[in-house]
């Protein structure tokens, strides 16, 4: 087959979904995810580590999958086709682009991609991970009638032409909405309070982990008073040198004449608890993520039916994204059979999420083999 041919040609690939932006572009955009909201849900992944690593396990989590063709004759060149698809510049396969695909849609609530065509060979070039905020959908002419519109330039949006190329899918659209909502939705506030947390551990450790020393010098008579400032002076030219001789590992002793006492700056006061606001903040964040505490590194108390309890609800947080990214694998694949001239249509298998569930199906395998046996016996006895 031409379709991974090494000297392809890809100059009449056409992406509808790439388009350049400018300073002003985000004026006039219809999609109610701003510009300022988007950068927001950058930046919290970037501030906040549990927060991307949460979303980052999520991603992978969801696990592998395989197309199966109805027509067992193009089985073959369909996972060719699947596993050497170019996405973007340097991806390889579907599973990368399903990655970023879901990657997006957890982040910013959609996500887009679209099915590159060369124009000349008619076949698919690749797989492109496009930017949410460079498509606008709305509705035609009947409510289930879904148009899209790209960027164009600054203010303007064309309608695309060829809308059967366009991946889309939006993650919990409130009612009468086209766009999804992002999981990080209502976690700006949570972290915002917990990166004041930190900063403030922060400096309460450079006020009194980092030790300062105050070095008190009374003079006790008169001739002492006279000299008080020269004998000031130098005893702090010995304290700056005995200190420096510390910081390059030589031990050097302070030497004084009267009346002499040193303290530690901040001796006396303590740091401030800070594990019970840090870990209601922490269970807020993974609540709303949906993910077990312990898979954050997060050691917090817990039995061994919690965690299965844990387990079984990211089990189906795991089988919802699963069927968003269902349709997508499969208007994919639709596409490429499309290209071959074969109107045949593909089931998407998933792989099970963990060992537990082999098992867990094994044993329920079992059971019910066993129930039908007895079920068996007991017929043939009456």
């Amino acid at each position: 087959m031409g379709l991974f041919s090494r000297k392809k040609d890809n100059s009449a690939v056409i992406v509808q979904t790439a388009r350049q932006e400018n300073a002003f572009s985000f004026i006039g955009a219809k999609s109610p995810t701003s510009i300022l909201e988007r950068q927001l849900y950058d930046s919290l992944r970037e501030t906040v580590p549990i927060i991307d690593a949460a979303l980052s396990k999520l991603v992978r989590l969801v696990g592998g999958f395989n197309v199966i063709c109805t027509n067992g004759a193009y089985q073959d060149s369909l996972n060719d086709f699947l596993e050497n698809v170019q996405v973007g510049l340097t991806g390889r396969g579907i599973h990368h682009f399903i990655d970023s695909f879901l990657d997006g849609l957890l982040t910013y609530g959609n996500a887009v991609g679209e099915i590159l065509i060369n124009n000349n060979s008619g076949q698919i070039a690749g797989l492109y991970n496009a930017s949410p905020w460079n498509i606008d959908v709305r509705q035609g002419k009947s409510p289930v009638d879904t148009q899209y519109y790209s960027r164009v330039g600054g203010l303007d949006w064309a309608k695309v032409k060829y809308p059967q190329l366009i991946l889309f899918c939006a993650l919990n659209p409130p009612t009468s909405s086209p766009y999804g909502v992002s999981v990080l939705r209502g976690l700006p506030s949570i972290s915002n309070i917990l990166m004041r947390i930190y900063e403030c551990i922060g400096q309460n450790f450079d006020r009194v982990g980092n030790v300062r020393y105050a070095v008190t010098y009374k003079p006790s008579g008169d001739m002492d008073k006279a000299y008080a400032k020269e004998r000031a002076m130098q005893i702090a030219q010995e304290w700056s040198r005995g200190m420096s001789s510390a910081q390059d590992g030589q031990v050097r002793d302070f030497v004084s004449v009267g009346d002499v006492s040193i303290k530690v700056i901040g001796a006396e006061n303590q740091l401030i608890d800070t594990d019970i606001p840090v870990r209601q903040l922490l269970e807020q964040i993974v609540a709303k993520l949906s993910i077990p505490p312990f898979l954050l590194g997060l050691n917090w108390s817990t039995t061994e039916r919690m965690s299965k309890q844990q387990a079984d609800i990211l089990t189906s947080e795991l089988e919802f994204y699963r069927r968003q990214l269902t349709p997508v694998i499969r208007q994919i694949s639709n596409t490429y059979l499309s290209t071959l001239g074969i109107s045949g249509d593909v089931e998407v298998e998933w792989h099970n999420i963990n060992l537990q569930d082999e098992v867990e199906l094994a044993n329920a395998r079992l059971a019910n083999a066993q129930a039908k046996e007895i079920e068996a016996r007991i017929c043939d006895e009456n």
